[in-house]
């Protein structure tokens, strides 16, 4: 069986022994390697080439803001999971900008981890999941990469340049859908999905899906309330 490589990103040697001990313990998961919150951190990223960084934002949280940044632009396809120990709605909304695909507590449980671990794996950025319950950093999100003449009857002109079937990808987006279910879901293939999404983003001149699900939310394009019909 293929494993998830992990690269583990944290100040404390103790807490990064901790996290490669639990998660060598998950049958498809590998701690392949580990590093102090440092510029050395993103040579040793690159020589190992894991699938995913779990990476300690640290103190000044900016720092390690800082490096994720660095590791998604460089290696766009290594996800990221910032873990913190001090949760705010500050820390979330550097999160959601430096790109992470996840924004975990420290207190997590190993089995809580391993699971955020496998479903980003699969291509689900589940940090949008930690956006849409904090209301006031999907205002900040929206803001962020809202052109400032969008509004009132400007914002209602481009919702409707978003095809009803993209309407209906992006609500099953919201609802944590993988692009696998939601090509089952309507009966077309993952690539058409992946075509569909590319459409949205750029419709929206939004940088990614989290971003686009809170600006369809927000205008109200597309509701989260349960549909049998979906």
């Amino acid at each position: 069986m293929e494993k998830i490589g992990v690269f583990v990103i944290d100040s404390n040697p103790l807490f990064r022994e901790g996290l490669r001990q639990a998660l060598n313990q998950i049958e498809d998961i590998e701690v392949v390697a580990e590093s102090n919150i440092n510029d050395e951190a993103l040579e040793l990223i690159a020589s190992f080439s894991p699938d995913m960084v779990l990476l300690d934002i640290g103190l000044p949280f900016l720092t390690g803001l800082n490096l994720a940044r660095q590791i998604t632009q460089r290696s766009p396809s290594i996800s990221v999971i910032i873990l913190t120990a001090y949760d705010d709605d500050e820390q979330l909304f550097q999160a959601v900008k430096s790109g992470a695909a996840g924004y975990l507590s420290k207190n997590v449980t190993a089995d809580e981890l391993a699971l955020a671990i496998k479903r980003i794996h699969r291509r689900e950025h589940i940090i949008t999941e930690a956006v849409l319950t904090r209301p006031r950093v999907a205002e900040r999100v929206l803001k962020q990469f809202q052109d400032t003449s969008l509004v009132g009857a400007a914002m209602e002109t481009l919702a409707t340049t978003l095809t009803p079937r993209e309407l209906e990808l992006l609500t099953y987006v919201a609802r944590g859908y993988l692009n696998k279910q939601i090509g089952h879901k309507l009966s077309c293939s993952e690539q058409t999905i992946k075509n569909h999404m590319s459409s949205i983003l750029r419709k929206l001149d939004a940088n990614d899906r989290t971003q686009a699900v809170v600006m369809a939310i927000h205008y109200g394009w597309i509701s989260l309330k349960l549909d049998e019909s979906l």
